[in-house]
């Protein structure tokens, strides 16, 4: 009997406690009529029965349950030795796809043999732009704007509102430094030259890192406003959850900076991206415990 035809995308979804989006996402890729998909789920040690539920509602997806929380970054890692399509579709649970995203994300692919990545329109749910859709790669001038504020009072500027690339029109597509793995299509061809996620991310940065390994590869990463996609950002459970992510966070941007750009620096110019990162974090960190104060007192 003949091997059956591979896919022509795989989508793979990450997910930790996650059960009702999940299955609202799943909802929306296999809606997707205008291109066959196969689905592999990598459930991250959840305790709120995702995994049962996936396999009851959608058999034809493959299911991958991990006996503890690896993180975003080993967990797809885990997800792409089991994908077979020639793109990759990367979602988060918290995202649902409009009809026509997959198919117009994968058929920009086709025409375009540069393209390493693609991503789409991606939108909250009141219609508001994800500025995460699309970003500059976290140079220490771009970080450094962000910090002071510039980049908010400046969101069109091509110097001070770089960071979101506030200075291209949302309406057109244009070449990107990264896109957002929360939506994200991959030429599988690209990945298995520059190798899958690094796994010293544990939660956040890793799509960045990807992206600018991709443009060294000589690859091309682009935004298509023409695929749409919902993304309803779930709110963490809990204050240890939330401190857990912003240090996760933070930790991602020195460990991105370190890797790729602190040997183009001096020893000094790397302490202040240091203490740039980390006082940022500790800044943050005050005011989620103040707030959680303020409102326990209230």
């Amino acid at each position: 009997m003949p091997d059956s035809p591979k896919p022509v995308v795989s989508a793979l979804i990450v997910s930790h406690n996650a059960k009702d989006l999940l299955l609202q996402c799943l909802q929306a890729v296999f809606a997707s009529a205008d291109v066959p998909v196969e689905v592999v789920v990598v459930d991250n040690d959840s305790s709120d029965g995702s995994a049962a539920a996936v396999t009851a509602e959608y058999p034809q997806a493959t299911v991958l349950i991990q006996e503890r929380d690896l993180g975003f970054g080993r967990a797809a890692n885990v997800g792409l030795e089991r994908c077979t399509g020639r793109f990759i579709l990367l979602l988060n649970p918290d995202v649902t796809v409009d009809l026509q995203c997959i198919g117009r994300l994968a058929d920009f692919m086709l025409t375009r043999p540069d393209a390493g990545a693609v991503g789409p329109r991606l939108l909250n749910p009141d219609g508001t732009p994800d500025p995460d859709a699309r970003r500059a790669f976290p140079l220490p001038s771009t970080m450094f704007y962000r910090t002071i504020g510039l980049s908010k009072l400046f969101p069109k500027s091509p110097r001070f509102g770089r960071h979101n690339m506030g200075h291209m029109d949302e309406s057109d597509v244009h070449e990107i430094d990264a896109a957002s793995a929360d939506c994200l299509m991959l030429r599988r061809a690209a990945l298995d030259r520059v190798g899958f996620f690094d796994p010293r991310y544990f939660m956040y940065g890793e799509d960045i890192d990807l992206c600018y390994r991709l443009k060294l590869g000589g690859w091309k990463v682009f935004y298509l406003p023409s695929a749409g996609a919902i993304h309803h950002k779930r709110e963490l459970p809990g204050q240890a959850e939330k401190q857990r992510m912003l240090f996760e966070e933070h930790r991602a941007r020195w460990t991105y900076y370190f890797k790729h750009h602190a040997e183009e620096q001096s020893a000094f110019g790397n302490g202040l991206v240091w203490a740039q990162i980390w006082g940022g974090w500790l800044a943050q960190s005050l005011r989620q415990t103040v707030r959680r104060e303020h409102r326990t007192s209230t």
